[in-house]
């Protein structure tokens, strides 16, 4: 645990890519190999099950601290974060520990389902034996919040630089449905058959949002268009005679959606096609709030998948033959994709997602234009000679998305952030007029500079009517412009509706509460999307 303290101190206080780089490189040279496999797991994010709840945490800590738990409870929102909270407030430790990275984790992994006198006595043992720096790290690994600065594109370069293996290959063993139990560091990134699993994804290829002309972009012959489909990113993978469905967020969802089991009637294996899941009403795209209804549920019931059938529109060809086509310039991945599925019948579950055919970049902008009447969000953008590289690489793929719903609403509760926030209110719900009473309808906690959320926070500490644990009820005076992707009925919400990724656009100044928008506002919009 020492070794990887050090690490996280050395990756915490640089923003310096190349110091995080090195301090990577180094740690990858001198960890043993079971202690590095964790790390890649940690930084992937690839978390063990939380085996203590926060509350036992907190009431372990202060039994442990001899303080009152509501004095833990204050110094929370203070320090902004748990395990911080708790690291400082524990008397010094006994002893020194000697346990690596890779022997916490086994300890912690063994007290899953222990009963609480143990689960406590352990917990209290190993805090007897760690520094503030060291408990800090443990107390993440206990509560499966561990997050670090790192980026796996910067971790994988790391790796590429400690092993001497591409960083292409190193991404895509990192894919799949691993874990340090299952895996060893032997296996996952030094054996030459490491890329045999059948299930193993490719690493998603990534687009940047485009915010100026198209035009500047270059000649429009070079680039191909398609709709940027409002469902779930989604690689099919074919192979040995089975499928597997990956989410972008490296989730394996293949359960979840049993109708794409028939593609293995219609495509050959050694097939891998990068795709959007649609929730499909046979003809066209059904709203996101559909699908929805599905993502979170391993078993769907039949009545679900009768009202929200599920295809892939595909677009673009990975692996075709067992032959890894990445490297192919897409506009050659396409043809092929197009003619594997030319033919295929109205009942299979994968068909193409069309190419938007245009000559020049103005009569493009006015095909976006009609985006959401086919219930997509905007437009893609691929340059045809560029390869399916893994993640962001500016310049090949731009997301030409539409300009986002808003609405004027207005501030009623204001709560304070975490970590470098702790300090500032900056998680707030908003709410619409509904005669002349306000309705909350939203939360949101983005799109403000930090100069603003400081002028807020001192606004909110000066104009509170009440408080609710960590929550503060403001003077409904506060007007903000929210922007949205998307609208639908919720039964949960008071207002009878849920917005999907709201964020604050601009603090309007100038305009006073009464004239904040109405719920009736929201219900039409509402209703246009149905339509």
């Amino acid at each position: 645990m020492n070794r990887f303290a050090s690490l996280f101190a050395a990756l915490d206080q640089s923003t310096r890519t190349t110091d995080k780089v090195a301090a990577l490189v180094a740690y990858f040279y001198e960890a043993d190999p079971e202690d590095r496999l964790w790390t890649v797991a940690l930084f992937s994010g690839r978390r063990p099950r939380r085996a203590v709840t926060t509350t036992e945490l907190r009431n372990w800590a202060a039994d442990a601290a001899r303080l009152p738990l509501w004095l833990v409870e204050e110094s929370y929102p203070v320090v902004g974060d748990l395990a911080e909270t708790i690291a400082l407030i524990l008397p010094p430790p006994d002893t020194r520990s000697e346990r690596s990275l890779s022997e916490w984790m086994a300890f912690l992994q063994d007290l899953s389902g222990q009963p609480e006198s143990v689960r406590k006595s352990a917990i209290l043992d190993a805090w007897a034996q760690l520094d503030t720096s060291q408990r800090f790290l443990f107390n993440k690994l206990v509560t499966g919040g561990f997050r670090v600065g790192v980026s796996q594109k910067l971790m994988t370069r790391a790796l590429a630089q400690a092993t001497g293996r591409s960083e292409a290959e190193l991404a895509h063993r990192l894919m799949g449905d691993w874990s340090p139990d299952t895996t060893s560091w032997e296996a996952l990134i030094e054996a030459d058959d490491a890329g045999a699993d059948a299930s193993r994804p490719y690493p998603f290829c990534l687009a940047y949002p485009l915010e100026g002309d198209p035009g500047d972009l270059g000649p429009p012959q070079e680039w191909r268009a398609e709709w940027k489909w409002d469902g779930i990113r989604g690689q099919l993978i074919l192979r040995e005679g089975l499928h597997f469905v990956w989410s972008r967020g490296e989730e394996l969802m293949t359960d979840r959606f049993p109708e794409l089991a028939r593609s293995v009637d219609f495509l050959p294996p050694g097939t891998v096609i990068d795709g959007e899941i649609l929730a499909w009403d046979g003809g066209a795209p059904l709203p996101f709030a559909a699908l929805q209804r599905r993502i979170g549920r391993r078993n769907v019931p039949k009545k679900l998948l009768t009202e929200a059938p599920v295809i892939l529109l595909a677009y673009d060809l990975l692996e075709w033959q067992g032959k890894d086509l990445r490297a192919l310039p897409f506009s050659e991945r396409r043809g092929l994709l197009d003619r594997l599925l030319h033919n295929l019948p109205p009942e299979a579950p994968v068909r193409p997602s069309p190419l938007v055919a245009f000559q020049g970049w103005q009569e493009l902008a006015t095909l976006r234009a009609d985006a959401r009447n086919r219930r997509a969000e905007g437009l893609m953008l691929k340059r045809a000679g560029s390869p399916y590289h893994a993640g962001r690489r500016k310049g090949d793929w731009w997301k030409w998305k539409l300009d986002p719903h808003t609405v004027d609403a207005v501030m009623i509760y204001a709560q304070a952030g975490h970590g470098r926030r702790a300090t500032l209110y900056t998680d707030f719900t908003f709410a619409v007029w509904d005669g002349d009473a306000l309705v909350p309808f939203a939360k949101a906690y983005s799109g403000l500079t930090d100069a603003e959320f400081r002028e807020i926070t001192t606004w909110v500490r000066a104009n509170t009517l009440q408080r609710f644990g960590p929550v503060r009820q403001v003077r409904p005076e506060l007007v903000f412009e929210i922007a949205f992707e998307g609208i639908q009925q919720s039964p949960r919400h008071k207002s009878g509706i849920a917005l999907r990724f709201p964020r604050m656009l601009r603090w309007r100044r100038d305009k006073p509460a009464a004239e904040a928008n109405r719920l009736e506002d929201l219900k039409r919009l509402l209703d246009a999307t149905k339509s």
